[in-house]
């Protein structure tokens, strides 16, 4: 049993936090009982706003010895309830932790505290000449988040993941003892990988108070190009011939017409051509534009000759502002199209994205529930809806459960995985724990154990089924 914060605990924390970064009981915002789904609600009995490493110490080591559970949070932007407090308790907010340290150019390095914006990280690097590469869709989202769920996006087809970018992590474990796993070095092997450990961990094994980024120099030259098909078949078919073809691109992303239509209301702006049931994106970058139009040139007629209707380059300011806007609201998007929904975002390897995609169609018409798509079909990570368009909730339940099965179920037939960047959080626990077995989560529990043996780190998430 977890201990229930009263105002002796309240004021304790005053001792050291100012009364005006503590809200306690109906002072919280239900902003913070919830992140951006919304399916998963659970609303702290404090939320403390922090300033630093030492405040973040500080809380852990008063909640560890007196057994409360606590829970991270950044901006709220993730997606299966990583950062709700399901066993109330105290919400360490990081959001306000949000300053470049330094930029190290000799390194090639960013230090960061984790309530960093990635559009302000990627921004402030990209003004320096440099480039940070991880690209997901929600750029409000924190660093912080973005090294918890080891967030992918767009360009991980060329470039990888959060964690290939994350050099060293400084954080806060649960009994309030400050760490720091990694360096500005290059190369290490010295013992176990504790800071890959870190990234992905969803805020169950410590807090995460700083970090230092890998960068790269920033390309030059960049192009991107929409190519429309007739059919999602003769769209998605194309991918695994893209990829075959060694091309060196920087993403390729799929977006079917629906989806773009539901962007089109939600932004009130045109896209460039909605004349066609699916779209393929792609982008090349690098620092020689002769070398990228070799590239794009043969990808483009590989497409044409496997049923694209044209190649349009996306190179005016006007035609980039409407691909690119469209492509980051596409889950805002269907979200405003129905009165809820539900995400399964899995990942299946590249030459199964095609089938993975068609497989989400026959879902549809099984469980007779809309379910939209788009998804990185580069890197075989697909974002799938599924949403309710006021259906009565306990026939939704009956449904929805059923559509999750089937998707999670061929995920597993594909050797896929349950998340290729949202993460498990509360929502997807099942599912890990029915593709992973009884072994790999009793692993997980142990390292939790180790990290976290009184179990006040973020409870009940990733590995907990039966919480």
């Amino acid at each position: 049993m977890y201990k229930k914060i009263d105002n002796k605990d309240v004021e304790y924390l005053k001792t050291f936090i100012p009364a005006e970064r503590i809200f306690v009981g109906e002072e919280i915002s239900h902003d913070y009982a919830h992140d951006e789904l919304g399916d998963v609600e659970a609303k702290p009995d404090l939320l403390i706003k922090v300033l630093s490493t030492e405040e973040v110490s500080k809380i852990m080591k008063y909640a560890y010895d007196n057994e409360i559970p606590v829970v991270a949070r950044g901006s709220g932007t993730g997606l299966v309830g990583s950062s709700t407090a399901i066993k109330g308790g105290i919400m360490i907010c990081t959001s306000l932790m949000n300053h470049i340290l330094e930029l190290d150019e000799n390194n090639l390095t960013l230090t960061v505290e984790p309530g960093v914006l990635l559009m302000e990280l990627q921004a402030y690097v990209e003004e320096h000449g440099f480039f940070y590469p991880p690209d997901p869709g929600e750029k409000s989202a924190t660093i912080g988040g973005n090294i918890s769920t080891n967030a992918g996006g767009m360009r991980a087809v060329k470039y990888g993941v959060t964690r290939d970018y994350v050099r060293a992590l400084k954080v806060v474990l649960p009994n309030g003892n400050i760490e720091t796993f990694g360096s500005k070095c290059v190369k290490n092997s010295s013992g176990y990988a504790m800071k890959d450990l870190i990234v992905g961990s969803e805020g169950t094994l410590c807090i995460i108070t700083e970090a230092i980024l890998k960068l790269l120099p920033l390309p030059s030259q960049s192009v991107s190009m929409l190519l429309p098909f007739t059919t999602m078949e003769k769209a998605i078919e194309v991918v695994p011939e893209i990829i075959k073809s060694k091309a060196s691109l920087t993403a390729i992303e799929y977006m079917s017409l629906d989806t773009i239509i539901s962007a089109e209301d939600f932004l009130g702006k045109k896209f460039p051509d909605t004349n066609y049931e699916a779209y393929i994106l792609l982008t090349f970058d690098g620092n020689n534009m002769q070398e990228i139009e070799e590239e794009y040139t043969k990808v483009a007629n590989l497409c044409i000759e496997h049923g694209a209707i044209d190649g349009y380059f996306v190179d005016t300011d006007e035609r980039k502002k409407s691909v690119w806007n469209a492509r980051g609201a596409f889950l805002e998007a269907i979200k405003a199209t129905t009165d809820f929904m539900d995400e399964c975002d899995v990942v299946v390897p590249k030459d199964k994205v095609a089938s993975y995609i068609k497989y989400t169609h026959e879902v549809a018409k099984e469980v007779n529930l809309r379910i939209p798509s788009f998804g990185h079909a580069g890197d075989g990570n697909l974002h799938i809806y599924i949403c309710r368009d006021n259906l009565p909730n306990d026939e939704w339940e009956i449904r929805l459960n059923k559509a999750f099965d089937m998707l999670y179920n061929k995920a597993n037939e594909f050797d896929g995985h349950v998340s290729g960047e949202h993460g498990i959080g509360y929502a997807k626990r099942k599912y890990l724990a029915n593709q992973v077995g009884e072994q790999q989560i009793q692993l997980m529990q142990g390292i939790k154990k180790v990290f976290d043996p009184k179990e006040i780190l973020n409870p009940g998430k990733v590995c907990y089924i039966n919480e």
